[in-house]
């Protein structure tokens, strides 16, 4: 894909209102780990003024937000879009790659705005067929909050779908190599501030103050989580069948929206707004044109749950759908916030590999 393809593209994308702009190679680090932890700290490509810490762009959605909080267009609907080099740092691969990315903020009919990313993206790509795999990050939240689990284990099962693991799996946490079990027998059932104080004092008498960069504290915080995930504290046999229930549907959308409405009847759970919004983002999508029998949807279906807050898809060439997705995207309505505005901006976005065109 050459750098005059990418322009013909986002001159495509200017003509359905999508202002092109430059938000420059150098960003600032910072806002990269803040949001993605540390862990990401290998894959970008640093450098350092002395005082702040910088880095090459690994995307464009970050510098596009940071662009539109910028402007004069803050909190107002305003559809943006950009192209050229990222990079990124990852064993054996290219470390820079063509990337275009279109992002739309500040639009509260967000079903309409998901359908418009997705057709947009779709269309600026090229020619099909297409196979969309796509899931919603405010379904699987709106179950979450419906089914009141521990904190622990909103955390298990939002850390495990971004793996990928199946939820049986999830849901059944394994012992690990060290046997803890007398301990954690022991704090079956004991009050929160017992049990901590329990750990720490059995730490103190080995005289350990930190283990593997962890403080005391931490130790027994994490003593705390083995005990009520082994526990299964929060967790009954009627929410453990209900999950696996639910992230056990798949396939064509229209028929998946028919097997969740189903199963929240049964189970008693009014989920009426979450899949009113769903089946009215399907509209939309027949409306712009989209073949919703070349959409999968998994209810389990993740990328970044503490990222994105509704609609995510991945979409592949249909000869290439088995390998890496040409286009990805989805919803972000709270990283306007994180990253300044004084309250959340509904945005949704996507992103082109061009090289995989």
């Amino acid at each position: 894909m050459s750098a005059g393809q990418d322009e013909d593209i986002l001159h495509r994308l200017e003509g359905a209102g999508y202002r092109i702009c430059d938000p420059g190679i150098l960003q600032p680090a910072s806002v990269f780990l803040d949001l993605s932890g540390e862990d990401m700290r290998g894959n970008l490509m640093l450098a350092s003024d002395g005082a702040r810490e910088y880095c090459l762009r690994p995307e464009f959605t970050i510098p596009l937000s940071l662009a539109y909080l910028a402007s004069p267009e803050a909190g107002e609907p305003s559809a943006m879009c950009a192209g050229g080099p990222v990079f990124r740092l990852s064993p054996g691969k290219k470390t820079e790659f063509l990337q275009t990315g279109l992002e739309n903020f500040g639009r509260t009919d967000r079903e309409a705005a998901d359908s418009e990313i997705l057709a947009l993206a779709l269309e600026t790509a090229g020619p099909g067929p297409w196979i969309v795999r796509m899931g919603d990050a405010a379904l699987v939240a709106a179950l979450l909050e419906k089914l009141d689990l521990p904190a622990v284990w909103l955390r298990r099962i939002h850390s495990g779908l971004i793996k990928g693991q199946p939820i049986a799996e999830i849901l059944t946490p394994k012992q690990g190599r060290a046997d803890h079990s007398g301990v954690l027998a022991a704090l079956d059932g004991a009050d929160k501030a017992g049990a901590r104080a329990l750990v720490e004092d059995l730490l103190k008498i080995a005289d350990i103050s930190a283990l593997g960069g962890r403080t005391a504290n931490e130790i027994a915080e994490r003593f705390l989580e083995q005990a009520e995930l082994r526990s299964d504290a929060g967790l009954d046999a009627a929410k453990r069948g209900l999950l696996e229930q639910f992230f056990a549907i798949s396939g064509q959308p229209d028929q998946a929206s028919a097997e969740l409405r189903a199963l929240f009847a049964a189970a008693q759970l009014d989920l009426q707004a979450a899949m009113d919004a769903f089946d009215q983002r399907l509209n939309f999508f027949a409306a712009r044109g989209i073949d919703l029998n070349s959409l999968e949807f998994s209810a389990g279906f993740a990328r970044n749950l503490d990222y994105y807050t509704g609609f995510v898809f991945e979409a592949f060439k249909a000869d290439q759908a088995n390998g890496r997705p040409v286009i990805a995207g989805g919803r972000y309505d709270r990283l306007l916030k994180i990253l300044g505005a004084q309250n959340d901006i509904p945005a949704v976005g996507a992103a082109i590999w061009m090289e995989r065109l």
